[in-house]
């Protein structure tokens, strides 16, 4: 909104042609979602507790957990409505990479709203039923999927692009479609199973959406991507506004999610944030890279994955307990331990991530 004012009154005044840059929008976008954050988040935790929307604790998770039932919980709106108003503020709201992106993150951030609802509803940490929350995930994913096939403009939005390889370019036809379906859908559920102690999910959310506000800023710009060897998908930009909205909104809701913390994000937020992450690599075409910079939140599925199958299998379980945080807190390992580390670990893979830019 206040770009397309801006726009209108550049004739009238030249400083105005400032907010043309999307660096500067983007700054701009961070600083208003994390003074949103900052400003409302004492007033929403205040709600939370009056209406008693606390957190409902699992009985067979850790018994130092134990002590958090009735923190309050849905603190995720808080992210999603500092992400909406910075990107409503700052975005060009006639790019359709922002809008995919934009309605996907709100449309998962709904989802997880309900689940979060019916927890709170039935008193209980089942929620939404698997079966109907993957079902509403799965059509949310494969519309957008469908719609990017369908709305790409030159074969670049479609390809798989490999990292460390210089130009090297997989033509995927249909096949997109079900690949953005798993990126998106796998990174929300991801970041999900992470969100289990104090900022150990918003940190590394974090991190990786400034490493993919770089990819976007050079996605989207001509000269950059040909100087890099990526390629150039003209609007693509635009995504650094989102990412930044993420930053900003991000830090400013760790502010109080921070050991120990004040308030959860619940699913309302985790699901979101994590469709979000997943949606802006599919725009960039960097899959492969946010599989490595959200390591973290692979190792916790994938431990989720083993823990499963091998007690189906053969009745014993490889971890503790998982998700993989959980194993640790039982090994005797503090909290703010296991989340400091999981947190450098991200550090590290967001560094090789942004490596890939240039060792091809």
């Amino acid at each position: 909104m206040l770009y397309e004012l801006a726009l209108q009154l550049m004739p009238v005044y030249t400083g105005f042609n400032v907010f043309q840059y999307l660096t500067m929008r983007t700054i701009l976008g961070a600083l208003t979602a994390l003074a949103i954050s900052l400003l409302v988040g004492p007033w929403m935790i205040r709600r939370l507790t009056h209406f008693k929307i606390g957190q409902q604790v699992r009985s067979e998770g850790p018994q130092t957990h134990l002590s958090k039932a009735g923190t309050p919980t849905m603190g995720g709106a808080l992210i999603l409505i500092a992400v909406a108003a910075a990107v409503l503020l700052w975005g060009d709201l006639g790019n359709r990479h922002v809008w995919v992106t934009f309605l996907v993150t709100m449309a998962f951030g709904l989802i997880g709203g309900i689940d979060d609802y019916k927890k709170l509803k039935y008193g209980n940490s089942r929620g939404l039923p698997a079966k109907a929350k993957y079902f509403w995930q799965s059509v949310v994913a494969l519309t957008a999927a469908v719609y990017l096939f369908a709305s790409a403009t030159q074969p670049a939005e479609t390809a798989l692009l490999v990292p460390f390889f210089k130009d090297l370019l997989i033509d995927l036809g249909p096949v997109y479609i079900l690949l953005t379906y798993f990126v998106v859908v796998g990174s929300s559920n991801a970041v999900n199973l992470t969100d289990g102690l104090d900022g150990l999910a918003i940190l590394p959310t974090v991190l990786v959406a400034a490493a993919l506000a770089v990819f976007a800023y050079a996605t989207g710009h001509a000269e950059f991507a040909d100087y890099l060897g990526i390629p150039f998908i003209p609007g693509v930009g635009e995504l650094t506004i989102f990412c930044g909205a993420l930053v900003g909104a991000g830090l400013g809701f760790l502010w109080f999610n921070t050991y120990p913390a004040q308030v959860f994000m619940g699913d309302v937020g985790a699901l979101a944030l994590g469709a979000g992450l997943g949606i802006v690599a599919v725009l960039v075409r960097q899959e492969l890279v946010l599989l490595i910079m959200g390591g973290v939140f692979v190792m916790e599925t994938v431990s989720v994955i083993l823990q499963v199958v091998s007690y189906r299998l053969t009745g014993k379980r490889i971890f503790r307990m998982a998700p993989l945080h959980h194993h640790f807190e039982l090994k005797g390992w503090p909290e703010p331990k296991v989340i400091v580390r999981f947190w450098i670990i991200t550090v590290i893979l967001v560094l090789i991530g942004l490596a890939t830019l240039k060792v091809r």
